[in-house]
């Protein structure tokens, strides 16, 4: 009996030690991390953490409805060395890749928290660590014109700690259609 006592009083000596992990500590998968994940992780969950939605009734003035990541905190500013970009004439099937160079042009890290396309034909790689004040660096995009003819004009919205939160990059140009074949006639 007293046996089964000191096991009840060991399992929940543990289960308030991983309480305890949890509430304070963000448990102990922390516990394995390098300083550099975990700063980075902080900054990110600070500049997240005030996003807000809109309800039902209508949007909250101030918030941004469009995103749940946008950033609060310390802001910056970005600027792109061309916001636009031309690809000219392909032919459809073809994938157009391009590359976006930009400046942290504030005092502040930037840290871009999301980059989505006007569509699913159009999809941006962005940097995840933060852009040092001064510092330059790539967002590449890549524009699949499969079932595309005709033409196309297609944005990036840029979601990031600077101001204004949202900034947008562009891609255009037209793409020539595939042959379509001749009906059979039917006699």
């Amino acid at each position: 009996m007293e046996r089964n006592k000191q096991i009840q009083v060991g399992l929940l000596a543990v289960l308030a030690l991983l309480l305890i992990a949890n509430l304070f500590g963000g448990g102990f998968k922390n516990w394995f991390k390098s300083e550099s994940e975990k700063i980075r992780e902080s900054a990110a969950a600070s500049m997240s953490a005030d996003a807000t939605v809109g309800n039902a009734s209508g949007n909250i003035p101030g918030t941004n409805v469009n995103s749940t990541l946008a950033p609060s905190g310390p802001a910056t500013t970005i600027q792109y060395e061309n916001d636009k970009f031309d690809f000219g004439t392909v032919n459809e099937g073809e994938v157009v890749k391009h590359v976006f160079k930009f400046k942290n042009t504030g005092n502040e890290p930037l840290l871009i928290t999301n980059a989505k396309g006007s569509c699913g034909c159009t999809v941006p790689t962005w940097p995840k660590e933060p852009v040092a004040p001064g510092a330059s660096a790539e967002i590449k995009v890549e524009f699949n014109s499969k079932g595309k003819p005709g033409r196309q004009s297609k944005k990036v919205t840029v979601t990031a700690n600077t101001t204004p939160t949202e900034t947008f990059i562009e891609i255009m140009g037209e793409v020539k259609g595939k042959e379509q074949p001749a009906a059979k006639g039917v006699n």
